[in-house]
């Protein structure tokens, strides 16, 4: 009993609701709070109903927040990813209105607005029709700038393409957007894992895969580079994506003395939950103690769908 009072005092990793980012779909084309099958206990959001489901989270003590949003429309080009009154664009302003202090960030990238379904514009090669990157990168700024103008503390290019972290800078420096952060997808694989999510941000791709753009699992030395490259360029926040099955990454990357980000998975939560449901494991247990590794490893912010639950597991101790 003695150890058990003491033991608490010397816990060197405790994991708090500050380290938390909560995942927000927002979908133009409904009027009500829509479930997602695939990852139960999660759901698409409506506009006019975002700053309501932020405000939940704000009461419960989670004050970060990540935007994707779910078009109305898609075309080739993603014109609706930068729209003035797009689906993010909109929900920016709303919760920011209602919020003003809440951090909200953006995922920059163009796979939820593509008729496609993929990350960025598509051109010819001599393998067929892929990423084009250098064509994708003014996208991506166009898309950076307008979440910063509607007033995104920061922006997320999660695409993998070379050179993005410089073009969205100097494009937002340019333009007076000095202190909107940029949190980068540095160390981002092409991860068996992103299934769920795709089914909730509608997102999936028509041809091909992302192994073109996106790192092989088995490559750690690329996946490190790749992070250094974006420190280069200006990243404010680096991102190892997914979080769990990649904590050597996430210690390796944490060593550039930047904050560092990681992501737990659409489908690092539905594995835990789809357990839970049968009973073959303590949901909550497994669900702190996964979060718990990802910060030992050395992640200073996890965006996590387990983050509202968290905080309410928090608030009732």
């Amino acid at each position: 009993m003695r150890r058990r009072t003491i033991q608490p005092f010397f816990r060197e990793t405790e994991l708090q609701k500050t380290d938390l980012v909560m995942p927000v779909f927002v979908d133009e084309s409904i009027s009500a709070p829509l479930a997602i099958p695939s990852m139960p206990g999660q759901f698409r959001h409506p506009v006019d109903g975002v700053a309501d489901y932020c405000e939940r989270l704000r009461d419960a003590g989670i004050g970060a927040v990540i935007l994707f949003g779910i078009p109305a429309k898609k075309d080739s080009e993603a014109t609706e990813a930068y729209a003035p009154d797009g689906v993010v664009q909109r929900a920016i302003r709303s919760i920011r209105e209602r919020l003003p202090g809440m951090v909200i960030t953006t995922d920059v990238c163009a796979c939820e607005y593509t008729d496609h379904g993929h990350c960025g514009i598509i051109g010819e090669t001599v393998d067929g029709p892929d990423l084009e990157n250098d064509l994708s990168l003014e996208l991506m700024a166009r898309i950076a700038l307008s979440h910063a103008e509607n007033g995104a503390d920061i922006v997320a290019p999660s695409c993998m393409l070379d050179g993005m972290v410089k073009t969205i800078r100097e494009a937002l420096d340019a333009a007076g957007y000095q202190d909107t952060l940029i949190m980068s997808y540095s160390s981002k694989f092409a991860s068996a894992l992103y299934g769920p999510f795709r089914d909730a941000a509608d997102s999936g791709f028509s041809f091909g895969d992302r192994t073109t753009y996106q790192i092989d699992p088995g490559n750690a030395r690329e996946a490190i580079m790749e992070s250094e490259l974006d420190v280069a360029e200006g990243a404010d926040i680096l991102m190892v994506k997914p979080a769990g099955i990649y904590l050597d990454i996430l210690a390796s990357v944490a060593g550039f003395g930047l904050p560092v980000a990681a992501y737990q998975v659409s489908g690092e939560y539905a594995m835990i939950k789809a357990a839970g449901e049968r009973g073959w494991l303590d949901e909550r247990a497994v669900a702190l103690e996964s979060l718990v590794a990802i910060k030992r490893a050395g992640a200073d912010l996890i965006i996590t769908y387990f983050a509202e639950d968290v905080a309410r597991w928090f608030n009732e101790e």
